[in-house]
């Protein structure tokens, strides 16, 4: 392609804003419309980043001819319908994690996606984190042998829309949430050839029971084909902000990753200092501030991945199949934590 693609963002919310942060850092595109159900936020979102125009009527978006890419930053309940419909014309996109709220929708959506010969890419920023890249690139050199056990961590004090506590929309509770991140982490480290084979998981609502029926905590533990484990650690409950981590230990030696409490910056203020990070609990005192979160968390590659893939036709490293099998293992999860015994994938 010759000239920028051009590419549609299906929300405003919170993940539509970290995406569009993430663009404004790579060459080549340009967001020519936002859609959202609500006109109100929709007229703000463009506004605010300066896209040429907004709608509330999807099929209207989905029907123009002069869009390369559409990107779905829509709640998990809207990502079926929204997908299937871009599948049905043709049109490549890519869909914000997890994939699906649950195997069944997930394995609708790849097949479709497949079907209509269209680029799709499954948007997990953990494994196109820079720290998290690089990791792997350490891995692939063989610096520390044969992987045999990663330790992934996402937690935070709670989600910051309203929906997400609503299971029925989202397909779960913490694990659906975060697990899905640390679980394709899990596959990058090992390698996708290492199948997770078999999945221990529980899960417990320690103290957001007001709120949701899901789990606010969880624990996930997945064995692969070599023999290899994976521990998970999810959490609603933890206070200070995002904490991100990875440990990955091999043969003959380890990887530590820390994204949000590693930072090059630490800062004691009696006043607020502003915005810190994702999810901060408090903006005084001592904390860490987190610069450009959008290339610390991957969003910036990932866009620029996925928008290279567009120009220059080739396949996206992770797409719809990847998202399919992290909503499989996540089910295998949640049977598991019902029956309090491992599940067979």
């Amino acid at each position: 392609m010759n000239k920028p693609v051009s590419i549609a963002m299906l929300g405003s919310g919170f993940v539509a804003e970290f995406y569009m942060q993430g663009l404004a850092n790579v060459n080549g595109q340009t967001v020519v419309v936002n859609y959202s159900r609500s006109k109100k936020r929709a007229q703000g979102f463009a506004a605010n980043w300066g896209i040429a125009e907004s709608s509330t009527n999807i099929e209207a978006v989905i029907a123009r001819d002069d869009i390369d890419l559409f990107i779905i930053a829509l709640p998990n309940e809207e990502h079926l319908p929204v997908s299937l419909a871009l599948s049905k014309a043709k049109r490549n996109q890519v869909c914000t994690k997890p994939l699906g709220r649950d195997q069944k929708e997930a394995k609708l959506m790849w097949q479709a996606a497949q079907k209509s010969g269209a680029m799709h890419g499954y948007a997990e920023t953990e494994v196109f984190a820079p720290c998290v890249v690089k990791a792997r690139e350490s891995i692939e050199s063989g610096g520390i042998g044969r992987v045999l056990w990663v330790r992934s961590r996402e937690s935070h004090s709670g989600p910051h829309s309203p929906h997400f506590w609503d299971i029925e929309k989202t397909g779960g509770g913490a694990l659906n949430d975060l697990g899905c991140h640390c679980v394709e982490a899990a596959r990058y480290f090992f390698g996708k050839d290492d199948k997770v084979v078999e999945v221990l998981a529980w899960g417990a609502n320690l103290v957001h029971s007001a709120k949701t029926k899901g789990e606010d905590n969880a624990l996930l533990v997945l064995k692969f084909a070599s023999g290899g484990i994976a521990h998970c650690e999810l959490s609603w409950t933890t206070k200070g902000g995002l904490d991100l981590r990875n440990e990955i230990h091999g043969s003959d030696g380890s990887l530590f990753t820390d994204v949000t409490r590693g930072t090059p910056i630490v800062s004691f203020t009696t006043k607020s200092a502003g915005y810190v990070v994702e999810k901060a609990d408090i903006d005084f005192g001592w904390t860490r501030p987190l610069p450009e979160e959008a290339f610390a968390y991957g969003y910036q590659a990932e866009m620029r991945h996925f928008v290279e893939c567009v120009r220059d036709g080739f396949n996206p490293r992770e797409t719809y199949e990847d998202g399919y099998v992290v909503n499989r293992i996540l089910d295998a999860g949640y049977k598991s934590m019902r029956a309090n015994k491992w599940v067979k994938l």
